[in-house]
């Protein structure tokens, strides 16, 4: 991220402002685009970035990108506003942090469930229930991965915190504690 902090400014203004005009939702769904977007296209992002391309070939390129895609009011103006006052380059990064922002009004929490192999929906439906009943005044937005190299069990995380219950962690403890030699200090 180039500037949280700045991204995390641009993101509260643009959230204020979809509260004051109730285009909370529609807002949400021009960023999750905006981010989609960025996310793709790599090239994109190097553009917005581009000290040598000027801010009104940018500002062609994002519209001719939203055109068609039913894009609301406010997100056109807030766009503006970021190539005129020289932040589009920040736009990938205020993208995420506005639906890190709304997550926060809604109270909903994203966890993230890696396993190493891929959940049915009943299991991922049985996660999630056993978890919101951890967070009972939350929401829970259930992510999942799939990442071979855990062998088989489960990562869990939420926000900062981390549940590692995988198999490669209790090989790695097994492993540490046959290669622990803290004892041979205790003979001598």
């Amino acid at each position: 991220m180039q500037n949280p902090r700045l991204a995390t400014r641009y993101a509260k203004s643009l959230l204020d402002l979809a509260i004051e005009r109730n285009s909370v939702e529609d807002t949400l769904k021009d960023m999750q685009l905006l981010n989609s977007i960025c996310e793709q296209s790599h090239d994109f992002v190097v553009m917005l970035r581009s000290p040598v391309i000027h801010g009104d070939k940018k500002m062609n390129v994002v519209k001719l990108l939203l055109e068609g895609r039913n894009v609301s009011q406010l997100t056109q103006v807030f766009v503006n506003l970021l190539v005129a006052k020289g932040r589009e380059s920040n736009l990938p990064e205020i993208a995420i942090a506005y639906q890190t922002q709304y997550n926060a009004l809604k109270n909903i929490r994203t966890v993230k469930v890696t396993t190493a192999t891929a959940m049915g929906d009943a299991f991922k439906n049985s996660i999630k229930e056993k978890i919101a009943s951890y967070m009972p005044a939350d929401t829970v937005d259930l992510k999942t991965e799939v990442n071979e190299k855990l062998i088989g069990g489960f990562v869990i995380e939420v926000e900062d915190r981390l549940y590692d219950a995988s198999v490669r962690k209790s090989l790695a403890d097994f492993r540490n504690k046959v290669i622990d030699k803290s004892y041979e200090s205790k003979i001598g």
